[in-house]
């Protein structure tokens, strides 16, 4: 098969699409987040956003068409997230989770688990939300750690014919959903007697069980309803296990493939709107001088520099998103290049920007800024680089008969 990076036609219109929708809806709503001061009343103001994107079909464009929906290819993924996270990556992220609370369902949960915890999200209205717990307050980056560690520290204890959860989370968009009451799923990371599991509640079993302890308050991504939650004694029908108890490990690595991917498409999507503001600005300020400062070589490198490192993590994000969301054998190792390096290249092309830019950079009114703080999240969210992601490039490395070419197809 001929490989070839010219979009399809399906693929132009898609984001055709995806551009209007953005243009319309998200460009207002990204500065209406950013003057908001109540991390609460941000998060509200993407409400009516989101129901729009709910009824034109594209919260079923993240399911993939077995479970019902109408997901396309990882490159058309990465188009979508591009298009969107260049206005509002905040949006993105809110709308995007079930893109990974649902992954650890498609792998190993029944039928019937799949029919009724998919059902939400192929709605054609309304505003359904997902979230993975996996994050404590505590840091979770050792949670499979073993005994004397501490790991993870929600516990499920078995009740009969229930599971009863209690314990602390934090990070993860929309864990208290819009109203404090929950998000319609919610799949928790806990210890059970078997070992670290994966138990979905729902809408139904966190209401009244569910506390709001503190609301965060971020630099950038400011839509995103990021909060610390409290459960306590959330029962839970045993029938709600993914898998067998002690398979959490394996499933909640698994469900940050994709996002750890998709980290360098939002990445991009930074990187473009700072190249944006810098090449323009370097094309009409003279700064006192006869000629625009692009006519000066150091700018004109830098801005070329900035270029090719945007266009080369593209690429890298597409064959990722691409890997991860096909089930490629390799995916993983593509996700942990597009997580790190992109997130990394990221900070210091924009820093670079701001640079060529001046002192006026350094300005919340001047439209820069703003991707430099959306672009030092992203090191760090979806599974930090240091703390988790070189580490799990650090075993596949070390793991027993890798091939340095088998990821690429050059083996």
């Amino acid at each position: 098969m001929t490989v070839s990076f010219a979009l399809s036609p399906e693929q132009e219109q898609l984001k055709k699409v995806a551009r209007q929708f953005a243009e319309a809806h998200l460009r207002d709503l990204a500065e209406a987040v950013r003057t908001e001061p109540d991390p609460a009343r941000r998060a509200d103001l993407a409400r009516p956003v989101f129901e729009k994107a709910v009824a034109a079909g594209f919260l079923k464009g993240l399911i993939p068409v077995p479970f019902g929906g109408a997901a396309g290819s990882g490159v058309d993924a990465a188009i979508l997230i591009e298009e969107w996270a260049a206005h509002s990556p905040d949006f993105v992220i809110s709308l995007a989770g079930p893109l990974i609370a649902l992954v650890p369902v498609y792998q190993a949960g029944t039928p019937e688990q799949i029919a009724r915890f998919v059902a939400p999200f192929l709605a054609d209205s309304g505003a359904p939300v997902a979230a993975m717990a996996y994050s404590e307050p505590g840091g979770s980056a050792n949670f499979d750690a073993p005994a004397p560690a501490e790991g993870v520290r929600t516990t499920a204890e078995p009740d009969g014919d229930h599971y009863v959860i209690n314990g602390r989370k934090a990070w993860a968009s929309h864990l208290p959903g819009w109203d404090g009451d929950g998000p319609d799923v919610m799949t928790v990371v806990c210890r059970a007697p078997g070992g670290v599991s994966l138990i979905v509640a729902e809408r139904a079993h966190l209401a009244g069980h569910l506390e709001v302890e503190h609301r965060y308050d971020l630099p950038a991504l400011r839509g995103c309803l990021t909060a610390r939650i409290r459960l306590r004694d959330v029962r839970v029908p045993r029938a709600n296990l993914l898998g067998a108890e002690g398979q959490g490990v394996d499933l909640t690595r698994n469900a940050f493939i994709g996002s750890g991917a998709s980290i360098g498409t939002f990445s991009v999507a930074a990187m473009r709107q700072a190249f944006a503001v810098a090449h323009r600005f370097a094309t009409t300020e003279h700064r006192g001088g006869p000629v625009p400062i692009i006519a000066h070589q150091a700018v004109a490198d830098a801005l070329a520099g900035a270029k090719a490192r945007i266009e080369a993590i593209r690429l890298l994000s597409w064959r990722a998103l691409d890997a991860a969301l096909s089930g490629d054998p390799h995916g993983l190792e593509w996700a942990l290049h597009a997580k790190v390096l992109g997130s990394e290249t990221a900070v210091e092309v924009i820093n670079q920007l701001i640079q060529v830019v001046g002192v006026s950079a350094y300005d919340n009114d001047f439209p820069l800024k703003r991707y430099l703080d959306e672009a030092l999240a992203y090191p760090v969210i979806e599974g930090s680089n240091i703390g988790v992601r070189r580490r799990q490039m650090q075993a596949l490395l070390t793991g027993s008969g890798y091939d340095p070419l088998a990821a690429s197809g050059m083996a």
